[in-house]
């Protein structure tokens, strides 16, 4: 009997068992086992695809094609600032609003029918490959691989002309920036599809002008921008400030690179080329790209287009415009100069800072320029485009250009020795001087000086800020002249002719051109007395009779030192003054001079770093004065 219990007792509980596991267990998660997405109904179709490339390597490439699209031109953008999300702004089921925020020009986009493509570069987020800041060329002893930005754009072109069945066979190319640089790269031994270019605000010579140097000076506001881009395929690690103020923070290290060490940077390739090549050597010079275009020539009609207050790659697009345009017998170069910070020209531009231009400068030039520009090569539409389109501050004006600059020759703006400013050279010479100190340098603006990028920070329209900040310095001469009576219109690049002695061996010379408005501007308080910089630039000393080889200042001896300011198309106004300022620290924008020669100023020690006495000559037949492209 009790074994009949048991077994009764254990069939029951396998059956007990059998149901429990017959029954599912409860689910306890919320997700779909397969999601059906719920959209909005959308005008575009969004495709992926990964490209392979000659040498195997697949990029990442995004493809938006307008609802109902058939003939449509691609407008292409090649980017190390993700495809994927570049194409995803705000989940939004419209094209344009999908493309708003980047470098899109998403109302021409939409407004022109285009086939929108996006690709990631080599190495960087879901592209294949290895990332190099600024891929060399092929052939250049800088690059040992088969292939380069133009290679790989040559491929994309290639793959989007026979597998995108709505387009027309016709491709342009544009992009801001390292997009514009990629723009560029694209005229190398271009695709027969590519049709136009429009490189906005391109890097070309980031040792003359753009973003790593200026005229030898280090800028080390671009030392986290290396870092985050170059040490991980999706900027997920950053150079990280301990400060607030990076006044602070690299006042903190001493010098550049003592501060890169500090953060890791010594890991980065790229980091270790700038420290290798502190000079203008061939490793720049082999990757300027006015230099490489030059050789090359130019088949595809291109549109440069220039920011005068561009915080990051100022020089470029006028250093590619003066070496092509002599070369362009078929008139497929054009110039865009507008009044913009870095990129501006996509976005809302009816002020840079305070400084208002009485319209939307940006949307003017999309409509009127861009959009015509790219619908006549692309679809065959009428176009009335100048060859130069420039807008002029001060007047805020638009102007219909045959070429650029406008003026020839220069006019000498002298400085003189009760610190004015006069077009006839003033007989009396004399020597005015100030005491450069490291420990105590010249901020570039007002601190704290913010991280660039940070949320509401002024890095973008710093170029405009009101340099009465250092006017009341010891360490800045300022010359001012008198009210004017009439307008002085400059449209070119002024030029600095320095004269100037220094007890040091080594030194930097800031000079800077301001418009000085009137002491009440009626409308706008803030704009009264304002001192709104036309063209500032640094030059590094030891560079003053080869860019490429430096070279120790002889103590106490007036010597000469020219270089160019950037490009301006400026009116100064009856009422205005025009001001000159010179300084020797513009910090921490750029890496502070030690003022004793040193092999490289990006590793200086602590006792380098020394006061010197700077003296300004002005005056008689050798003195200061700056050239002015004057339009009479």
């Amino acid at each position: 009997m009790t074994f009949r219990i048991a077994l009764a007792c254990v069939l029951l509980s396998g059956m007990a068992a059998s149901a429990m596991a017959a029954t599912p267990a409860p689910i306890y998660d919320e997700r779909p086992a397969k999601l059906e997405e719920a959209r909005a109904p959308r005008d575009f179709d969004r495709r992926v695809v990964d490209i392979a490339m000659r040498d195997g390597v697949k990029l990442h490439t995004v493809i938006l094609v307008p609802k109902g699209a058939k003939g449509a031109a691609i407008l292409l953008t090649r980017t190390p600032y993700h495809a994927d999300e570049q194409t995803s702004y705000g989940h939004a089921a419209h094209m344009a609003a999908r493309l708003d925020g980047y470098d899109s020009a998403p109302d021409v986009v939409a407004a022109g029918h285009y086939i929108r493509v996006i690709q990631d570069v080599r190495g960087k987020y879901d592209s294949g490959g290895a990332y190099v800041m600024n891929r060399p060329f092929v052939g250049s002893s800088l690059n040992p691989t088969k292939v380069d930005h133009a290679t790989d754009t040559y491929d994309t072109i290639d793959w989007l002309v026979k597998n995108v069945p709505e387009s027309n066979g016709r491709v342009g190319i544009l992009g801001i920036s390292y997009d514009g640089f990629t723009s560029l790269a694209a005229l190398v031994h271009p695709h027969p599809a590519l049709k136009v270019a429009v490189p906005m605000n391109p890097m070309v010579d980031g040792w003359r002008g753009d973003d790593w140097f200026h005229n030898g000076a280090m800028r080390m506001l671009g030392n986290d921008y290396i870092f985050n881009q170059v040490a991980t395929r999706d900027n997920t690690v950053f150079y990280e400030y301990g400060e607030a103020d990076l006044y602070t923070h690299f006042m903190r290290y001493g010098s550049a690179g003592a501060a890169a060490t500090a953060h890791g940077m010594d890991q980065i390739g790229f980091w270790q080329k700038i420290k290798a090549h502190p000079a203008y050597d061939a490793f720049w010079q082999e990757q300027a790209m006015d230099r490489i275009l030059a050789k090359e020539g130019l088949t595809v009609p291109t549109m440069l287009v220039h920011s005068l207050w561009d915080q990051e790659d100022i020089y470029g697009a006028p250093a590619v415009w003066s070496a092509l345009k002599p070369m362009d017998k078929d008139g497929k170069l054009f110039l865009s100069i507008g009044p913009w910070f870095h990129g501006q020209e996509i976005e809302r531009a009816d002020s840079l800072g305070p400084v208002r231009w009485d319209s939307d400068t940006g949307k003017w030039w999309r409509m009127h320029v861009l959009a015509p520009f790219l619908a006549h090569y692309l679809y065959d539409a009428p176009m009335d485009v100048a060859t130069v389109t420039a807008f002029q501050s001060g007047a805020n004006d638009w102007q219909r250009l045959n070429g650029w600059p406008v003026a020839q020759p220069a006019t000498r703006l002298w400085l003189t020795a009760d610190q004015s400013l006069g077009f006839a050279r003033p007989a009396k010479a004399a020597q005015l001087d100030y005491v450069s100190d490291p420990a105590n340098p010249v901020t570039y603006m007002p601190r704290p000086n913010k991280e660039v990028g940070y949320d509401n920070n002024p890095w973008p329209t710093w170029l405009t800020s009101d340099q009465r900040v250092v006017s009341g310095r010891p360490d800045v001469l300022t010359f001012t002249g008198p009210v004017l009576d009439k307008p002085v219109t400059i449209a070119g690049q002024p030029t600095v002719h320095l004269v100037a002695a220094t007890t040091g061996t080594d030194s930097d010379w800031v000079v800077k051109l301001i418009d000085v408005y009137p002491d009440e501007v009626p409308g706008d308080k803030a704009m009264g007395g304002y001192e709104l910089a036309v063209g500032m630039d640094v030059f590094r000393g030891r560079y003053r009779e080869s860019l490429s080889q430096p070279k120790a200042i002889t103590p106490n001896v007036a010597l000469a030192y020219d270089f160019a300011l950037p490009n301006a198309n400026h009116v100064f106004l009856p009422g205005h003054r025009i001001m000159v300022q010179i300084q020797s620290s513009w910090f921490p924008l750029y890496d502070r001079n030690p003022q004793s020669f040193v092999p490289s100023i990006i590793d200086a020690k602590p006792g380098d770093y020394i006061k010197a006495t700077q003296k300004i000559s002005v005056g008689g037949d050798d003195g200061t004065y700056i050239n002015l492209p004057v339009v009479n």
